[in-house]
């Protein structure tokens, strides 16, 4: 579609109002501003994006528990590679295959850990880790850019709560990888230099699809497919063609904002 002059300024003007520091208040990315060394804010902010579904009265407290307990040893990405979460994840007497949230067990969450923990036995940080395997992958495919989401997956492919259909539009990953690319905002912080904010997916969540389709930006009944966000991504490009997720602040924000007019 094409975005009419009024409709861009109208983006352009959400944007603005909602990417600033209160954004980050009962936001899953409020973890980003928890540590300061890399590894930590990296692994932090995977685990928060892998919960981040749901409400967040309910998802926050669970990434909240993880944390504190990684805290104690040292922060998330020393409690991973010590192999501590085995001993202080799951409490005495409580059955693996319980639930953690929602469908997801703490053997599900287990799975997760251990991935995180094979790639931190070898990498300094996650994304060294994921560097590597992107540059690989280009080669591979014989071009200068791909999709990052399908790479961070592919490190998660025995772990049920990271998505890995191809038809899915990963919104969890792809809020994750918005925090780690994009640079100069109050929000995003931005580590990953070596992957383009141009090249990123925009994160589809159901205030994001409501929002966009109110606004004529997707037809109605859209579903919430890789196709679908994609499209919005194109569309957000005739706005911000270096940075196409500045219209996830517009549209999320618009669509979480109780004293919208």
């Amino acid at each position: 579609m094409i975005v009419s002059e009024e409709l861009k300024e109208k983006l352009r003007n959400l944007a603005g109002k909602y990417e600033n520091a209160d954004f980050i208040t009962g936001d899953p990315c409020r973890v980003l501003k928890r540590y300061t060394e890399q590894a930590d804010v990296e692994t932090a902010a995977f685990i928060a994006a892998v919960l981040a579904f749901g409400r967040r009265d309910q998802f926050l407290p669970k990434i909240d528990y993880i944390l504190d307990l990684s805290d104690r040893d040292g922060g998330p990405a020393e409690w991973l590679r010590s192999r501590h979460y085995t001993d202080t994840f799951i409490p005495s007497g409580t059955d693996k295959e319980k639930k953690f949230y929602r469908f997801y067990s703490y053997s599900d969450i287990i799975d997760v850990f251990n991935a995180l923990n094979h790639i931190l036995q070898e990498n300094r940080t996650l994304g060294g880790y994921f560097s590597g395997r992107y540059s690989a992958a280009c080669t591979e495919a014989g071009c200068s850019t791909l999709p990052l989401a399908p790479v961070i997956c592919a490190a998660f492919e025995s772990c049920s709560a990271v998505p890995h259909g191809k038809d899915t539009a990963n919104k969890r990953i792809n809020m994750y990888l918005r925090w780690m690319v994009r640079r100069n905002s109050p929000v995003d912080i931005g580590l990953w230099s070596w992957y383009s904010p141009a090249d990123l997916i925009m994160p589809l969540d159901t205030h994001v699809i409501q929002e966009a389709e109110a606004l004529g930006l997707l037809p109605p009944k859209s579903s919430g497919s890789i196709k679908t966000a994609a499209a919005l991504t194109d569309a957000m490009k005739q706005i911000w063609p270096d940075d196409p997720c500045s219209g996830d602040f517009a549209l999320f924000g618009l669509g979480v904002d109780e004293n919208r007019v």
